[in-house]
């Protein structure tokens, strides 16, 4: 998809029809992409980019003639960055359906959420507080022998009153957080969950093999949901839970992890066209409050561009 953008700009640079060339040829996986991006396009009434040296098909080298532009409608003549918007805006519109559904169940199983670019504090019946980030869920259960939330999506910040007798117990999809009196950040992405440690000591154990391992104030833990891995590292104290204050600090995190994390304050759709762009690893601090600037400051230095479909849509592509 960022070559089929990248080929149907009217100013696209002498080298991109050589640099796709080379793509194309350099796997079998590359050009089987392509032909399928290609066929999304052409059911739409799209036609593949016109390239003057030829295009890659299996290797080869063919020459092509200019096509005749979509006439389906006419009196309407759309340019072809229209025509493409319209079509990835017509595909992320099938995606709603996909993603709409897994968080409708959540907001049922839920007993506080918040919207997009919502910040909420909750006092729980323990006088323990709950700072709800954006786009986040959580469902409370107090017995007389346990305290247990579990974080059903996005990320929470929790400052819990000491009550040994009563251990508070925050639970994820793959993992489990154990603390008497502490103050800590649970975030749950789809690629990841991360906790980190204001103050206190907290005990983490993951859910399928029960390995445990305790963390001090600064330390940061992250599980890796595809491979299972946990990692450890140490951050300032002051950095933990910025985003209360509209601030989002990543330190040696892919791009598409701080993507995800946006979405939460975004009221757009934001998607990746690059893949090369999503796993660029990055450290920053980005402003919660204005997004689409967020999104340009992440992007740009490693040549990634910001389009602006449409109200509901964002596409990001390396160009």
């Amino acid at each position: 998809m960022d070559w089929f953008l990248r080929l149907n700009e009217p100013s696209r640079a002498k080298g991109d029809e050589e640099a796709f060339a080379a793509w194309m040829n350099r796997s079998a996986e590359n050009r089987d992409a392509w032909t399928k991006a290609c066929r999304t396009w052409e059911v739409m009434g799209e036609t593949v980019p016109v390239l003057d040296r030829g295009h890659v098909r299996g290797g080869q080298t063919e020459r092509r003639r200019p096509q005749a532009g979509n006439e389906r409608h006419p009196g309407r003549r759309w340019s072809a960055r229209g025509r493409i918007a319209i079509g990835i805006a017509a595909l992320a519109a099938c995606l709603v359906a996909v993603i709409a559904a897994p968080t409708f169940l959540t907001r049922i199983e839920a007993d506080y959420t918040t919207a997009t670019a919502e910040i909420r504090r909750i006092t729980l019946a323990d006088g323990s507080t709950v700072d709800l980030g954006a786009a986040s869920a959580i469902a409370v259960n107090f017995s007389t022998g346990s305290r247990q939330v579990r974080l059903l999506s996005g990320e929470a910040y929790f400052d819990v009153r000491p009550d040994t007798a009563r251990p508070f117990i925050v639970r994820t999809g793959e993992l489990d957080v154990t603390v008497v009196g502490t103050a800590f950040d649970v975030n749950v992405t789809p690629e990841i969950e991360t906790v980190q440690l204001a103050h206190g000591i907290v005990s983490l154990s993951k859910v399928a093999s029960g390995d445990t391992l305790r963390m001090i104030a600064g330390d940061t833990v992250t599980l890796d949901r595809t491979s299972g891995r946990l990692s450890r590292a140490t951050v300032e104290i002051d950095t933990i839970a910025s985003w209360r204050d509209r601030k989002l600090f990543v330190q040696d995190v892919p791009i598409s992890t701080v993507i995800a994390e946006l979405q939460r304050y975004h009221p757009s759709w934001i998607t990746m066209a690059s893949v090369e762009l999503g796993d660029r690893r990055i450290t920053g601090l980005y402003d919660l409050a204005d997004p689409d600037r967020a999104l340009e400051a992440l992007v740009s230095p490693y040549g990634g561009k910001v389009h602006h479909v449409s109200p509901y849509l964002r596409v990001l592509t390396l160009f």
